[in-house]
Formats: structure tokens, C-alpha cells, sequence
């Protein structure tokens, strides 16, 4: 590790395949950040339980999900890209900070409010206390920045409340993270309902791209993609949601700002716009497609690279755990 590089963590849920709201959103900005930052980034499998998983699918998914960081950029020799699973410390820690969270504080979590309006035949605990191991992966690795769009910020905001309360008793334990204030990723919307953000699990087959669609999946979705009437290709979120969105998916493939844009699509069609798109997202992926499915069959590649960023993780997850133990009072084991 680089004695003069901030620290930077983020994760996703392995639970299917990533979206282009993912990609353009996340991943591609990741990819940026290892230049500046000492990055740590998981496959956060532990979080996906909180939703019932088929096992053998759920395995699948996250192996998948490693496969698409690295396709997409994230070199695990540059940045530690490991399982959330493969290092206790993340749960250990969890369960201190647990003790220093308060009913109050969870119970204001607007996330818990909404996935168990989704999921109310399994309102379990670790949906409860989810932020709580969210905290303790930010905090093990003693991070200084977190990118977090506005539906993470609150959790950002109870970790560093979990911290400095730990701290304020037992001295500087944990460094206190920022949000990450950088080029800031696109929110992709549903190409079904543009007032809605694209989501991996939504039923309507036509509302998300995934970053495994191939070229022809890919075009068909965005060809049928919910505009407007006026066939007018101008950028305006509250008038015209769908066109704006599809605006803001090309912006983040061409770098074309929404007025340049708009002068490249004057006096033609949604048609031509929308297979424009379509051609541009695809034309974006292909070769993270390819690269994705190179790896996929290169098994002892990505074991290598698990193992090696697994026990990177791992060491500098318990030096934080150790503290944090010896500081509350636990008993160090005998070695």
C-alpha cells in the first residue's frame, strides 16, 4: 500500500447480473480511481442474504460478479478486489458495532422501511441491521473516501456516527470516511417507467439492460423504450422523463453534453434516436463481454487472483478488528 494514497471502499450485492444503471452509474467510474486512491472494492455476498438466494445460483452470481469487475476494468493486481465472505473480520466487527448502534438509528433507516414493504413475508434481522455490517465494512479498512449516490448516504451518515461514538470512548480506533465527491456517476432509469431508477429485479424484461444482454437484446430493449409523443429529442427530466433518460445513457457512452446532443438529433425521429443509443451501448460493452466470458474460463486466473486479494483483505481488516477487540476489553487468543 501506498503511504500517501487516501483509501477508497465500495461494493455490490451479488445477487444477478449488473445493469448499465451498474455500470455507468459505479463500475465504469471505479475503474478511474485506482490512479488516486488505494481502492478496496467487494463482491458483497454477505449483504445478498438478507433476500433468500438459491444456493447454487447465488454461488454462480458472485463468481460472475468478480468475472464483471475485472472485465470491466478493475485490475486485482491495482486494486483489492475480494469476497466479502472470505474475511471473518467484516462479521466480527459487525457484531461490536452492533452494540454500539441504537434501536432509534436503525429504526430510521428508510432503506429497511422500503425492502420491507418489498420483501414482507421476510422481514428478518439482518435486514435490520444491515447498515450496521455495512459500517463495518467501510470502517475495517480504516477508508477515507466512499462513493455513495443519495439512496447510500444515509448509511454512510450512521457509520460515521457508529465510529466517532466508538471513538469519543476508546480513543482513534476508526478513521472517519467522506462521501467520495468526484465525477459523479449517471442515474440510469427504467427504460419501462423513467420515474423509476433501472433495478436488476424488476419483472418487465424490457426495463433493464443488463451488461451481459447481447447486441441484438440490447437495441430490441432500447428500441422499446417508453418516450413521448412529441418525437422531439430534447433534454427536459420532468417534461419528457423517458427521452431524458436515453439522453443521459448516450451522454455517458459518447461524453456529448445534452445540447450537443440535441443539435445531433434535430429534426429526426425517436426511432433514430433510440437505435442510436441502442448501437452506442452495445458497441460500449462488447468488449467488457468479451473479456467477461474470457475469464469466466480461465478458472485458475480468477482463483489466483480471489486467494491473493482474499488475504490482502484479510490483513488489513483484523489489524483494524484486533484494535477494536483489545480496546473494548476482549481477550486476545493465545497464539
Amino acid at each position: 500500500m501506498e503511504d500517501n494514497k487516501k483509501i477508497l471502499y465500495s461494493g455490490m450485492q451479488a445477487t444477478n447480473t449488473l445493469t448499465i444503471g451498474n455500470y455507468f452509474g459505479a463500475l465504469k467510474n471505479w475503474v478511474t480511481l485506482n490512479e488516486e486512491y488505494e481502492c478496496f472494492f467487494g463482491v458483497m455476498d454477505l449483504h445478498s442474504l438478507t433476500v433468500r438466494q438459491n444456493p447454487t445460483e447465488f454461488r454462480q452470481n458472485a463468481r460472475k460478479l468478480y468475472a464483471l469487475y475485472v472485465a470491466a476494468g478493475l485490475d486485482p493486481k491495482k486494486n483489492c478486489v475480494y469476497y466479502q465472505s472470505h474475511v471473518p473480520a467484516h462479521t466480527q466487527l459487525a457484531w461490536l458495532l452492533d452494540c454500539f448502534t441504537y434501536m432509534g438509528e436503525l429504526n430510521r433507516m428508510t432503506q429497511f422501511k422500503d425492502k420491507s414493504a418489498k420483501h414482507a413475508d421476510n422481514i428478518n434481522a439482518g435486514l435490520f441491521t444491515y447498515p450496521v455490517l455495512m459500517a463495518a465494512d467501510i470502517l475495517l479498512y480504516q477508508t477515507d473516501v466512499v462513493p455513495v449516490g443519495k439512496d447510500q448516504m444515509q448509511h454512510l451518515e450512521i457509520t460515521r456516527d457508529i465510529a466517532e461514538r466508538f471513538n469519543n470512548i476508546y480513543g482513534d480506533v476508526f478513521k472517519i470516511p467522506e462521501a467520495y465527491i468526484g465525477k459523479s456517476g449517471a442515474k440510469i432509469m427504467s427504460l419501462a417507467d423513467p420515474t423509476k431508477k433501472m433495478s436488476k429485479s424488476d419483472e418487465n424484461v424490457n426495463a433493464t439492460v443488463f451488461l451481459t444482454d447481447d447486441s441484438d437484446t440490447i437495441i430490441r430493449k432500447f428500441k422499446k423504450a417508453v418516450t413521448d409523443s412529441e418525437a422531439c429529442v430534447k433534454y427536459d427530466p420532468k417534461g419528457k422523463p423517458g427521452i431524458s433518460n436515453l439522453m443521459d445513457v448516450y451522454s455517458c457512452v459518447t461524453g456529448k453534453t445534452s445540447a450537443e446532443i440535441e443539435s445531433e438529433f434535430d429534426g429526426k425521429g425517436y426511432g433514430d434516436f433510440k437505435l442510436a443509443v441502442g448501437e452506442a451501448v452495445a458497441s460500449e460493452l462488447a468488449p467488457v463481454q468479451a473479456e467477461y466470458n474470457r475469464l469466466l474460463k480461465d478458472k485458475e486466473y480468477i482463483n489466483g487472483c480471489i486467494k491473493e486479494n482474499d488475504e490482502k483483505a484479510a490483513y488489513f481488516a483484523n489489524k483494524t478488528l484486533r484494535k477494536a477487540m483489545k480496546k473494548v476489553g476482549l481477550t486476545e487468543m493465545i497464539r
